[in-house]
């Protein structure tokens, strides 16, 4: 394995520079696109390794690399279909005294505060 070691990336035209350091802290460290109704499914993810159902709209994410610590940031939404309307619900991480650097827990939330299986939850882990 070779390793590449620069101050800074640009692209090609010699513009948009980063540094390392940029890119690492800036990029989502984990994403999930979650189908959480009936039997959940993940529908295309990236440093998940699984998404367990621990009740109605409450789900335990697994992540495949470790995070530094557990002071990392969990960002989310997610859908319900409700009758004949499409509602959007929020995604809270109520748990964190379960937190660790490769887990987490996520409640969906319908519009009226209580839990609900999200049919479309989409979250993004950042930190380091």
């Amino acid at each position: 394995m070779s390793t590449l070691k620069v101050a800074t990336i640009q692209d090609t035209s010699g513009n948009n520079s980063s540094t390392p350091a940029q890119v690492a802290e800036g990029r989502a460290k984990a994403w999930l696109n979650l189908n959480g109704s009936g039997t959940i499914a993940i529908r295309d993810s990236f440093n998940v390794s699984s998404v367990s159902d621990s009740g109605t709209g409450v789900y335990v994410v697994t992540m495949a690399n470790a995070m530094a610590n557990t002071n990392y940031v969990v960002i989310g939404n997610s859908m319900h279909l409700s009758g004949t309307y499409l509602a959007l619900s929020t995604i809270r991480d109520r748990d964190q005294s379960t937190r660790s650097a490769t887990q987490f827990q996520i409640d969906c939330l319908n519009n009226s505060g209580s839990v609900t299986d999200g049919e479309e939850i989409h979250v993004a882990v950042f930190g380091d």
